[in-house]
C-alpha cells in the first residue's frame, strides 16, 4: 500500500474531501489560465483525491472558492495589514506556504491531530512555509479548541485576527455551525477579519440538489447547514459582512457556475 493510501484511510469521511479539494486545485493550477497555482496540491491529493475527483466529476466552484479566499486573504494581510490568519478545519490547506505570506505573520492550521500529520507526512520537507506556520491539532466537534489555540500561543487580546473558515459550514448541524461562528466572535478583537462561505439553503432544498446530496450523504459527509440571509446572521453576531454569491465571483473570474445566483452559495468577507 503506498503512503498516500495508507494516509487516506486514518481521515475520517469529511476530512477526505479535503484531498478532493486538493485535487480539484491540482487540476486548475495545470490549466493554461489558472485562477490560482498551488504547486503543493497534486502531491497532497495524490491517487486518493484523483479518485475522489473522478468520482465527483469537475468542481470550479473549489476553484473559484479558492481564488476568492486567497484574494482576500492579501487584503486582510497585506502590507501593514493584520498579523495573525486562523484557518479552522485546515485541510491539505497550503496557503502559508503559497501566498508568499511574510515571516511575521503567524498562520494557526486547526484540524485533527490525524489531519495535520496525514499533511506534513507527505510534504515531508519538501516545501518550507514562507511564515510562521503553527498547527494544532484538535477535534472542533468535541474538543475546547479555542483552549487547543491558545495553548499555541495565540491571544485574542493581543489583536485583531484573520479567520478563515472555508468549505466546513455544511458539514455541521446548524446549532454547531452557529456556535462555531459564536467562539470565533468571542476570540475576535476589534479589527477583525472573517472569511467563511455557506451553501443556501435554497440548495438544499432544491430537487436538482438531490443526487448530490446523496453522494455526499453515500460518503458520509453529509451536508447540513445552510443559509439565504448571511449577511444577517454574521450582524447577529457584531459583523458587518460583504456576500457576493459564488455564481458572481465566477462570472467575473470566467468560470461560469451551474445555479445562478441562488443556488451557488455565497462568499463572505466580513469584519468586526
Amino acid at each position: 500500500m503506498t503512503l498516500h493510501n495508507e494516509l487516506a484511510l486514518e481521515l475520517d469521511p469529511v476530512a477526505r474531501t479535503g484531498l478532493l479539494t486538493a485535487a480539484q486545485r491540482a487540476r486548475e493550477s495545470a490549466r493554461a489560465d489558472p485562477l490560482f497555482h498551488d504547486p503543493l496540491a497534486a502531491p497532497l491529493a495524490g491517487p486518493p483525491g484523483a479518485a475522489l475527483l473522478a468520482d465527483f466529476g469537475d468542481t470550479p466552484l473549489i476553484s473559484v472558492r479558492t481564488r476568492f479566499f486567497d484574494e482576500a486573504i492579501g487584503r486582510a494581510m497585506g502590507h501593514g495589514g493584520l498579523h495573525r490568519l486562523v484557518i479552522v478545519a485546515a485541510g491539505m490547506d497550503t496557503r502559508a506556504y503559497r501566498l508568499g505570506l511574510p515571516g511575521d505573520v503567524t498562520v494557526y492550521e486547526l484540524d485533527r491531530p490525524e489531519v495535520l500529520d496525514h499533511k506534513e507526512r507527505l510534504l515531508d520537507g519538501t516545501a518550507t512555509p514562507t511564515c510562521r506556520r503553527v498547527g494544532v491539532g484538535v477535534d472542533l466537534a468535541t474538543a475546547d479548541w479555542g483552549e487547543a489555540l491558545a495553548d499555541a500561543g495565540f491571544r485574542a487580546a493581543d489583536g485583531p485576527t484573520c479567520w478563515l473558515v472555508e468549505g466546513l459550514n455544511q458539514y455541521l448541524a446548524e446549532p454547531d455551525a452557529l456556535a462555531l461562528l459564536d467562539r470565533i466572535s468571542d476570540l475576535s478583537a476589534p479589527g477583525s477579519r472573517l472569511l467563511t462561505d455557506f451553501v443556501t439553503a435554497s440548495f438544499l432544498a432544491a430537487p436538482e440538489a438531490r443526487p448530490l446530496l446523496r453522494v455526499m450523504a453515500e460518503w458520509g459527509a453529509p451536508w447540513r447547514f445552510g443559509t439565504d440571509e448571511p449577511g444577517a446572521l454574521l450582524a447577529g453576531l457584531g459583523w458587518r459582512a460583504e456576500v457576493r454569491s459564488f455564481a458572481e465571483v465566477g462570472e467575473e473570474l470566467g468560470r461560469l457556475l451551474p445555479g445562478g445566483r441562488e443556488m451557488s452559495g455565497w462568499a463572505v468577507e466580513a469584519t468586526r
